[in-house]
């Protein structure tokens, strides 16, 4: 009887919500609507009123917006396809919601009554689970026993009272679905803020994509990942974060995929205040300055941004500080092609020579017969060697897009040293791209910083107040259009 009342009660609310959020009108729509602590004065910072916490921000991930339908908060989520560009000139294919992966950021007070429609626009059904929410079992989002998945073209409407406070995510609970981008934070504000209150509190949401080369689809079963996301970028094209120095900052970190991450913070030493159950109690907190955010957790750490400079935030597992890995880059580089098959025999397995770990016998490549059967050809993605498919004559033109080719730093008897070059490994930094990732975030950082900068990493950049102003005017003239200040002053150097 509950599921059929569920049923109607979708119908009709489905009936009476035509407009999409992406039509609604700019009057109906509400950024910050009855949230508290949004009302800002002056550049100094926000005017905490009445105690209430400060708006979260979201770098590169825009924030839900909802329409008051009486005392209900009315957001609208569509799931759907998307294409989102992670790097510079690399663009794929995932799902998310309102055409971003991750889904945009809801931002809520606890206490709040809450109505969120789900239209679905997926070529298959899907269901929005409400990680670590206290709701009714018909409002919980698992798909066969709190309700049915949505059928492509549906719609369901979830509706409940939130009377919880922390960090928390909405996510597909189709594995494969999640695994493809379907996730978005969900924040719940308390109605007074904590203390110590924080100046600067943000979101990252951490991913992981196995995309092999010339493909723009992310392989969901596979286990190995080679493009690493903090809100849908990988480095360098994240967007820092900005702080005074002085302020006390709070990063909401939230991990939904395959792999635990242990984000690493530069220049400061933190304590974790949350986690995805919300607030822990001040004598739980203790100093460190890498905390490991396991699948399906959230982490909140706060510090003072005492320690002025660029500080790196990144995941300090190795792998997930590079971009697209592919085996054997680094040998196939340095060498003239490797042994890929030669025969069907070998192509196999089936030595004709030596020990099966001799050195004439390397890695089998293929299994080809014929003209198949030849060696790999050198595949190079070093400018050390003649041919390399970087030295083309479209080499000009990326250069004009801001790519800067640096010239690798290695010895004269590099290839003659046990353990050169790894197998992914770029010889040297990436590409720097600079200019291709410009943006007010990132002008005063170091010529060059960009090849760097790969995978789960980004900056917290601390800064005095003048130099933390000149970035929020530049800011306000990117988003009015109007052309950007190239250089810094006080900065010690111009923007490369």
């Amino acid at each position: 009887m509950s599921s059929r009342r569920g049923f109607l009660q979708n119908v009709l609310a489905g009936a009476g919500f035509f407009a999409s959020a992406k039509v609604l009108s700019a009057q109906e729509m509400q950024m910050s609507g009855d949230m508290p602590g949004t009302n800002r004065k002056g550049k100094r910072g926000p005017i905490q009123e009445h105690g209430a916490p400060i708006l979260v921000e979201t770098p590169d991930v825009p924030n839900l917006p909802f329409r008051m339908d009486g005392n209900v908060k009315e957001f609208h989520l569509i799931a759907e396809p998307v294409k989102q560009e992670i790097v510079p000139g690399r663009v794929v294919d995932l799902w998310g919601y309102n055409g971003s992966a991750p889904g945009p950021t809801i931002q809520v007070t606890r206490g709040d009554r809450v109505r969120i429609i789900v239209d679905n626009h997926l070529p298959e059904a899907t269901s929005m689970h409400w990680h670590g929410f206290e709701v009714p079992v018909e409002m919980d989002g698992a798909p066969g026993s709190s309700q049915e998945p949505i059928p492509p073209g549906g719609r369901f409407v979830y509706e409940f009272t939130l009377n919880q406070e922390g960090t928390y995510f909405y996510h597909s609970h189709m594995a494969m679905q999640e695994m493809i981008g379907m996730i978005g934070a969900f924040v719940m504000h308390p109605k007074e803020t904590y203390k110590p209150r924080v100046d600067k509190d943000f979101v990252i949401i951490l991913q992981e994509y196995a995309i092999l080369p010339n493909i723009n689809v992310p392989n969901t079963m596979n286990m190995e990942f080679n493009w690493l996301t903090f809100n849908g970028k990988s480095g360098p094209a994240n967007t820092p974060l900005i702080v005074r120095q002085g302020e006390r900052v709070r990063i909401r970190l939230i991990n939904l995929g395959m792999d635990h991450h242990p984000i690493h913070l530069h220049g400061h030493q933190f304590v974790v205040t949350g986690t995805e159950g919300g607030r822990q109690p001040e004598s739980t907190w203790g100093p460190g300055n890498t905390v490991l955010v396991g699948v399906a957790q959230a982490r909140d750490v706060e510090f003072v941004a005492s320690n002025p400079g660029d500080w790196m935030l990144h995941c300090h597992l190795p792998h997930h500080m590079m971009n697209q890995m592919s085996s054997m880059v680094g040998p196939m580089s340095r060498r003239n092609g490797m042994p890929a098959g030669l025969d069907m025999e070998r192509g196999m397995g089936m030595l004709r020579q030596g020990s099966a770990t001799s050195q004439e016998n390397g890695p089998s490549l293929g299994r080809g017969l014929g003209v198949g059967s030849t060696a790999e050809q050198t595949m190079s993605n070093s400018p050390l060697k003649a041919g390399n498919p970087m030295q083309r004559q479209d080499m000009p033109d990326m250069q004009q897009q801001g790519m800067q080719m640096g010239k690798p730093e290695v010895s004269k008897d590099a290839n003659s040293v046990p353990g050169f070059p790894q197998d992914a490994f770029m010889e040297g930094p990436m590409m720097a791209m600079d200019k291709m990732v410009d943006k007010p975030e990132n002008f005063g950082l170091r010529p060059g910083w960009s090849g760097f900068m790969a995978g789960m990493m980004t900056f917290v950049r601390v800064l005095p107040q003048d130099k933390y102003d000149q970035i929020i005017e530049l800011r306000k003239k990117r988003e009015g259009n109007k052309p950007m200040k190239m250089d810094m002053p006080g900065m010690g150097h111009k923007h490369e």
